[in-house]
């Protein structure tokens, strides 16, 4: 399939499939994207198994920029960037790595942005059970940076607000506040 697809599209740009260089691609062409999708065979309901409930945390929680790389559903280039996570418990504390394992399990998906960040913050209501939650991703997106409008510094900023957080501004800036900060 993936040498099909490599010699057809060599064949479209006038490009020899069968010079030095090329032999091996349609191979590391398929192992690629097995890596890069991998998180379709991962279950983010697995993620959050060893939470934590002996401490009566009810404070925020902020996790920042946890980078990402993942392919736009609509052109297969990359999209990357980093994602800020806050989120108040209720009875549940996770690990700090949760996270990070848990936007790679979305992430490594065909992907839009906007799915993306709604998949993760369902995810940690769903799981976690947070008092609220909420959520900012900014990513870089080759398909607007290196072609059609060619607009190399343009970033996509995307958030999804849950629970206090949506239900209290206060709430909401004081999360944003903590993102500013270095």
């Amino acid at each position: 399939m993936f040498e099909d697809f490599f010699y057809f599209l060599c064949q479209e740009i006038g490009e020899n499939p069968q010079r030095e260089g090329l032999k091996n691609t349609p191979q590391r062409l398929r192992d690629s994207y097995f890596e890069l999708l991998s998180g379709y065979h991962q279950d983010p309901k697995s993620i959050f198994l060893s939470t934590f409930c002996e401490i009566p945390y009810n404070e925020m929680i902020i996790v920042r920029d946890i980078d990402f790389f993942s392919l736009c559903e609509h052109h297969l280039l990359p999209f990357f960037g980093h994602i800020s996570i806050g989120y108040i418990p209720r009875e549940k504390i996770a690990g700090i790595g949760d996270f990070a394992k848990l936007v790679e399990v979305f992430a490594r998906r065909l992907q839009t942005q906007e799915n993306l960040t709604y998949q993760i913050i369902e995810s940690i209501m769903e799981e976690l059970n947070p008092k609220g939650a909420m959520l900012v991703c900014k990513a870089t997106h080759l398909c607007i940076s290196m072609r059609g409008r060619e607009k190399k510094n343009s970033t996509l900023l995307t958030s999804a607000v849950r629970g206090v957080f949506k239900e209290d501004s206060k709430t909401r800036a004081e999360f944003l506040e903590h993102l500013k900060k270095d």
